[in-house]
């Protein structure tokens, strides 16, 4: 019960920061990813390389996991969640590799027999002991490398997104090829834009700029819920320590007066012997 309490005020500690920083970025995020999705759309057919719809014959899936676990049902629910993006990818006749981003996700990849999907090094579990753009950026220039040679037709985000230090929503995003969608709370992405100096070579610079900030943006929202989940679980934990204390505590107090009693009579006994 201490060690988990001790947990708690640590996933707490390291819950504030961390919901911070994804909370400063997710507007801009959405913001960014909503306005160039747009922009990127209206560009005629072969203008956009990360724009470009086809036919989907190879699917790359990114799960984001933790390090670590004892955070309750965090890592499951990505491994249940990617399960069924590769069984539908399967299904459908489609090349699956999955890039794990997280020893969890590694792990299961493993344990699933999963097809990895290479280049990346170490970057699944060195990921998170430094968390930064920098990190991020570099994994998000291979996976747009690998998208642009036809490596892959789709790409796919699995990871959790931080709503509170209780709730984390399992969520699937599609990453390339990036569509016109609805930012969040229904904003309008429909709108026209005057380009200076021209509509081509702003996606061009700021397009794979944004999809690096989409991925960052995920690694922070796994990170910040994998801190709730932690700090959740501790706290559940520290309870049912305390409650399983309590009815020891019991047992042994029960146990404690049957032991008086039983002397007690057995001195009543020998006394009444001595008496007669």
């Amino acid at each position: 019960m201490q060690i988990t309490s001790a947990m708690k005020m640590v996933s707490a500690a390291k819950l504030r920061r961390a919901q911070d920083a994804i909370t400063q970025m997710r507007p801009y995020a959405v913001k960014l990813q909503a306005m160039l999705s747009n922009v990127s759309s209206s560009l005629g057919q072969g203008e956009g390389q990360y724009s470009e719809q086809r036919d989907v014959k190879r699917v790359l899936v990114v799960a984001i996991t933790s390090n670590r676990g004892l955070c309750g049902a965090f890592n499951n629910n990505i491994v249940k969640e990617a399960t069924k993006v590769v069984k539908e990818a399967s299904e459908a006749g489609r090349t699956v590799e999955v890039l794990p981003l997280g020893k969890k996700a590694l792990d299961a990849a493993n344990r699933l027999e999963w097809t990895l999907t290479e280049g990346y090094g170490d970057m699944s579990t060195t990921l998170f002991d430094n968390l930064d753009f920098a990190n991020a950026s570099d994994i998000a220039n291979k996976v747009m490398e690998a998208y642009v040679a036809g490596k892959h037709d789709e790409v796919v985000l699995v990871y959790n997104q931080f709503k509170n230090a209780a709730v984390q929503i399992t969520t699937r995003e599609g990453f390339l090829p990036m569509t016109a969608e609805a930012g969040e709370e229904g904003q309008d992405v429909g709108v026209e834009y005057i380009f200076e100096p021209n509509k081509e070579e702003i996606v061009e610079r700021m397009l794979p700029n944004a999809l690096r900030v989409q991925l960052y943006k995920a690694l922070l929202d796994s990170h910040a819920a994998e801190h709730g989940a932690r700090m959740t679980a501790m706290h559940q934990a520290t309870d049912n320590g305390g409650e399983l204390l309590r009815d020891l505590r019991i047992t042994y107090n029960k146990a404690r007066q049957a032991s008086i009693t039983t002397e007690i009579l057995e001195i009543v006994a020998g006394s009444e012997a001595l008496d007669g």
